[in-house]
């Protein structure tokens, strides 16, 4: 179960970038992060990768499915999971497990936001909070069928952990019993029908 450290580093580094972003003042430390005005952007590698400050009210791209309180304890049964199954998995592959890890990290660095987020800083209540998006990448101009898409839509760190946790996923996951070491099975041979 080492590979939970993977999750706790994605969770911590996203809560921190996003902190970052936002802005948060923890008087108790004597910290106070400024923030990004929200809605701004700043270039970080020109305007291939700029830090745009958005919060998403839904799932990724803003989809809403059955509203906030559904998603975040649909996201809290999903992050438990996934926990069980790493456990049932640990003698898996390096690389399959590493990908539940990064999916569960991206998973619960999302899953805080929207819990906590409205209650910590006064805008909804527990369980409704939005997520802090902040990751904005240029993109090849696409226009098909109406859809134009120049700009990928902006990410974040646990964003950017699932969906690299679930490419890895696909690379590492193989066919039940296919190269597991068993040991193959073949018909019984009747040796009276000779």
């Amino acid at each position: 179960m080492r590979v939970l450290i993977l999750s706790v580093l994605i969770v911590i580094g996203d809560q921190a970038a996003k902190l970052m972003v936002k802005g948060a003042r923890l008087p108790a430390l004597g910290i106070t992060l400024g923030g990004v005005p929200y809605g701004s952007s700043r270039p970080l590698l020109g305007n291939f990768l700029r830090l745009t400050y958005i919060e998403n009210p839904g799932m990724a791209f803003g989809i809403d499915i059955g509203g906030k309180l559904f998603f975040s304890l649909f996201s809290i049964a999903a992050s438990i999971a996934i926990v069980a199954y790493l456990y049932h998995a640990r003698r898996e592959s390096l690389g399959f497990r590493l990908s539940l890890a990064m999916i569960l990290g991206g998973a619960l660095g999302n899953l805080m936001d929207r819990v906590f987020y409205g209650v910590i800083f006064g805008d909804a209540p527990l369980f409704y909070g939005k997520v802090v998006d902040f990751l904005d990448m240029n993109f090849f101009d696409i226009n098909f069928l109406g859809l134009q898409l120049t700009r990928w839509p902006v990410f974040n760190i646990a964003d950017a952990a699932v969906t690299v946790g679930v490419l890895m996923l696909l690379f590492f996951h193989r066919s039940a019993g296919v190269g597991d070491g068993a040991a193959p099975v073949h018909p019984p041979v009747n040796d009276t029908a000779r």
